[in-house]
């Protein structure tokens, strides 16, 4: 029962996230993102690429080099342009290993097990993979904003705002390497555009003296592989082995006999 109350709780907040980013400051941000992620994405390559979550429609992917796109989507208000599948984020209907890259753009803070959401990103994805994951800062003008207005239970200040270092430990402790952060957004989450338009100096000073202030980050990670280091036999004892057929010992005790 317990379960159920939860998963309506986080579609009805992924309902309300949806409307959000169709609003004007909901598609500006999305502008912002979408322009960053894509010199990014530009740069991964691979044979499938994963995105988790279509807010709104909003397609992260259109930038990438990889051919075959796939969408997962986990609420029933969500729609994608590419090849689209309805699952949970915790439980992603992809075999182990297959995947180049996945994209995660504001799933963590809006999922019940964030935590969990990771751990099937590191199953699925292949060894050197990369994810790019897309958050609301709460150390930003917009985490002001929403402890102003958590009570409100309006999106996206509903959601819980994960700091960076927070997820660089879960990313660290599923074996991952961080490979950038980046912080975009400095302005104060507004709808009035003029003011929004008169404001825009903020993003050129945010990033040269407030860098980690930037409303939303992107967190590029690649899976990291324990290669297997073979042991090699020296050349004395491999010429034995071949020559008998029976490998010797590596330590042998000399006995020695009086005379």
């Amino acid at each position: 029962m317990s379960n159920d109350y939860e998963t309506e709780a986080i579609t009805t907040v992924r309902g309300k996230l949806s409307a959000w980013f169709l609003t004007g400051l909901g598609q500006s941000l999305v502008h912002t993102e979408r322009e960053h992620t894509g010199q990014v994405l530009h740069g991964l390559f691979g044979y499938h690429i994963l995105q988790v979550g279509s807010l709104a429609g909003l397609d992260y992917l259109s930038s990438t080099r990889i051919s075959h796109k796939i969408t997962l989507l986990i609420d029933a208000r969500e729609y994608g342009t590419s090849d689209c599948i309805y699952c949970s984020c915790e439980s992603l209907p992809v075999a182990s290993e297959c995947i180049d890259v996945v994209v995660l753009p504001h799933l963590l803070e809006f999922a019940s097990s964030p935590h969990q959401v990771l751990r099937e990103v590191e199953r699925i994805l292949i060894g050197e993979g990369h994810v790019v994951i897309i958050g609301f800062n709460p150390w930003s003008l917009w985490g002001l904003w929403r402890v102003l207005l958590r009570w409100w239970d309006t999106a996206p200040w509903c959601g819980r705002f994960l700091a960076v270092p927070r997820i660089k430990d879960w990313l660290s402790l599923l074996d991952f390497e961080i490979v950038r952060t980046e912080r975009l957004f400095y302005r104060p989450p507004l709808h009035n555009q003029k003011v929004m338009d008169k404001l825009m100096f903020m993003e050129k000073l945010g990033r040269f003296c407030c860098h980690y202030l930037g409303g939303v980050y992107v967190i590029v990670a690649k899976k990291r592989v324990i290669p297997l280091t073979p042991v090699r036999l020296q050349w004395s004892a491999r010429r034995r082995m071949i020559a008998s057929g029976v490998a010797e010992p590596s330590a042998r005790k000399v006995m020695k006999t009086d005379g």
